[in-house]
């Protein structure tokens, strides 16, 4: 009913109180009528069946919840021990502390305020990112996560951490691979999310970009990512994470031909070749994408040609499961390969694949670029098979519609 301070019990304020649990609320959300209740009792109302306030039995014309802030804050406020200024985020972002600070930060039930409080401070960010590439490694690179990952911390403290980063970046990078050579799975991925968010802040240019994609050790465990783990499987998480961060590199020229030296071809074209529900749409886009990339150069036309009958399936069997952008990449690999190169292995990989024309057709006549409708138009002048320009692979009820 209360908390105890040195023997003396403190009444908690009535407006603490959810009005229908009658405990002090954890995350107070209000409804339309104004009333507060805690959100995890008004939810379990509301699933009951329930589509009326139950302090005023007034109808609900929406069952929106909508964070009380303010009233939060107050409990949050009133909460935490006397002694709470005692502790300084210094002194919380300490090597030997980081657990506690991990256990802080993970714990749906602390106040997010608080959270966001610590991560914002000026003592913070240069604290933990100091602490990359010491015997607390790991832990520095699982509190990176937390506080870059997580929504409620505001942009302006993710900024300033990023920042903390990007300024000793050799020291961030080499803390962030050793994390991803001998860590578990999970630990990698973090890893892998910390550098992604380096990469793709207004924070990290060209030229440091650059001297990222130089690490040729960073390459290989990136795309290590990608490829299946020991049981033969291939994360969603791990996969993703993965290839953020090489898609951002691969706008080094020079990395291009690293990434595929290191294995990047087979690894893309495994992940393509995945089900949708463990390579959803997004990430198909990424990695078609950087298929794309790697077909910029010689070194990866060479190496997706060597694997064509895998390589171009994959990327042909994706071209319309991967959105706008994944399809309009796909077409790309495709012309380079079939007509820009007019390689004998790719055109074969891609005739035989049941239906492909009917793809790029499809692509062709909806809303695409002048440029890629030039492509997907030269792909089908490619694969026209005899006089009576019948498509191999074409649904015949639909020739009406045929561009030749």
């Amino acid at each position: 009913m209360g908390r105890k301070i040195e023997g003396l019990e403190v009444k908690v304020p009535s407006y603490f109180r959810c009005p229908i649990s009658l405990e002090v609320m954890r995350s107070p959300v209000s409804l339309c009528t104004g009333v507060t209740y805690d959100r995890t009792s008004i939810q379990r109302w509301l699933d009951s069946g329930n589509t009326t306030c139950p302090a005023t039995m007034l109808p609900l014309p929406s069952t929106d919840l909508v964070p009380n802030l303010t009233l939060r804050r107050l409990i949050s406020l009133w909460s935490l021990p006397d002694d709470r200024s005692k502790t300084s985020p210094t002194d919380l972002a300490s090597a030997g502390r980081l657990p506690e600070l991990i256990a802080f930060l993970s714990d749906p039930d602390r106040d997010e305020f608080d959270k966001n409080s610590l991560a914002a401070s000026p003592s913070f960010s240069p604290a933990i990112s100091s602490l990359l590439g010491s015997d607390a490694n790991d832990d520095a690179v699982r509190v990176l996560a937390l506080v870059l990952n997580a929504d409620f911390i505001e942009d302006g403290a993710k900024r300033a951490l990023i920042s903390a980063l990007a300024a000793d970046l050799n020291r961030s990078t080499t803390g962030l691979l050793e994390t991803m050579r001998r860590s578990k799975l999970e630990m990698r991925v973090d890893a892998a999310r910390v550098l992604d968010a380096i990469l793709n802040s207004g924070l990290c240019d060209k030229d440091s970009r650059s001297r990222v994609a130089d690490n040729s050790d960073l390459l290989r465990e990136l795309i290590r990512l990608i490829g299946p783990a020991e049981d033969g499987s291939i994360d969603r998480g791990s996969a993703g994470a993965g290839l953020s961060c090489l898609l951002a590199l691969s706008s080094v020229k020079r990395a291009r031909a690293r990434m595929v030296e290191e294995g990047l071809v087979p690894a893309l074209a495994r992940a393509l070749a995945e089900k949708s529900s463990t390579v959803p749409a997004p990430t198909a886009e990424k990695a078609l994408k950087l298929m794309e990339a790697a077909s910029s150069c010689a070194e990866g036309r060479a190496a997706i040609c060597a694997g064509a009958a895998e390589a171009v399936v994959a990327v042909v069997n994706r071209m319309m499961k991967a959105g706008k952008e994944g399809a309009e990449s796909a077409v790309i690999v495709l012309w380079t390969l079939c007509h820009l190169y007019r390689d004998r292995k790719a055109q074969e990989a891609v005739a035989g694949v049941n239906g492909v024309l009917t793809k790029i057709l499809l692509l062709m006549q909806g809303d695409c670029s002048p440029a890629m409708r030039q492509m997907s138009g030269d792909l089908l002048r490619i694969f026209r098979v005899n006089s009576k320009s019948c498509l191999s692979g074409y649904d015949t009820k639909t020739t009406h519609i045929m561009p030749f």
